[in-house]
């Protein structure tokens, strides 16, 4: 029964006994049965957590703050990929959920009527992440985009800027976020008797190359510009290098800011304006609500801050 308490992380046992018990197991190469485990408690020790891509820069951050908080816990977080596809979301729900977790994080607020209903149902914590703006199943965490972009477009007006382009992520259906952002960046323009003069899309991931390319066509085709609001810090670091590149003035005559507070951009010849998303802080938060470290049992909505940074590309 010791052992048993060891490896499933219950119960008191004292540290010396613990790490014999370990040490025996690892001497032995033996790994516990989670499954003949699953039959009698009727759940795994795996935590499932579902987001839009692996490829987004993003996610990583999340996923450390998940795992810091879960490390002590005998949870363990798997991930599914949606690719921003709400079908693809239902089936990996349905798959995680087949395997009865301990808890399911997901990204956004906005899912198919069968995968809220399937969370609903779970009977287990449910955490969405990233977005507070709409009604979640359980609990979320995560910040207001249509805050946040509004919050940006106040900075940029109070600058002075006036002829504002967007550059972005087409923003299909799925990409809720990016469009609640440039949603309330709009609206904050529109009260100030301003609009986005000038629009520049991609389909695809995120790239500095890319960010080159939108900012040459849309410079090309409206030179008269004096902002240049991109969806994410990638490609905004691109449209900056391109600008260094061609000798304008930054941000004298054109001001750029991105979203997200990527810190692998640091390195950049300019700090280029941005949002932070909270992306560490988020994945904790929602860690805790799922290993009970909060109010077991109690539905949460936690809005975080997102700080504004103007850097070195939004005139003072």
């Amino acid at each position: 029964m010791t052992v048993s308490r060891v490896l499933r992380n219950r119960g008191d046992v004292s540290d010396t006994t613990r790490e014999r018990v370990l040490e025996a197991a690892r001497s032995l190469g033996y790994v516990p049965n989670k499954i003949a485990g699953a039959l009698a408690s009727q759940r795994v020790n795996l935590v499932g957590v579902i987001i839009p891509s692996l490829s987004n820069m993003v996610f990583p951050e999340v996923m450390t703050g998940i795992s810091e908080v879960l490390e002590d816990t005998g949870l363990q977080p798997v991930v599914g990929v949606s690719n921003y596809d709400a079908d693809r979301e239902e089936r990996v729900i349905y798959e995680m959920l087949s395997w009865r977790p301990s808890g399911i994080i997901l990204a956004g607020v906005e899912h198919s009527d069968a995968s809220r209903a399937m969370l609903a149902q779970a009977g287990i914590p449910v955490v969405e992440i990233m977005d507070t703006d709409g009604t979640p199943v359980v609990s979320a965490v995560g910040i207001s985009h249509y805050r946040a972009g509004r919050k940006m477009a106040e900075a940029i007006i109070g600058a002075g800027y006036r002829r504002i382009a967007f550059l972005g992520t087409h923003m299909p259906v799925a990409d809720h976020r990016a469009r609640k952002r440039l949603d309330g960046f709009e609206e904050a323009l529109s009260r100030a008797g301003l609009s986005i003069v000038d629009r520049e899309y991609y389909t695809g991931g995120s790239s500095l190359l890319k960010g080159r390319e939108m900012t040459e066509a849309l410079l090309k085709r409206s030179p008269d510009v004096d902002f240049l609001y991109y969806s994410n810090d990638m490609i905004g670091a691109g449209g900056l290098l391109w600008c260094l590149d061609h000798g304008i003035d930054v941000p004298g005559k054109l001001g750029l800011a991105g979203f997200n507070g990527m810190e692998l951009l640091d390195g950049l010849p300019r700090k280029l304006a941005t949002m932070d998303a909270c992306r560490l802080e988020i994945g904790r938060r929602a860690a805790e609500i799922i290993a009970g470290k909060r109010s077991p049992g109690a539905p949460e909505i936690i809005e975080l801050e997102p700080t504004l940074d103007l850097g070195d590309t939004i005139r003072r």
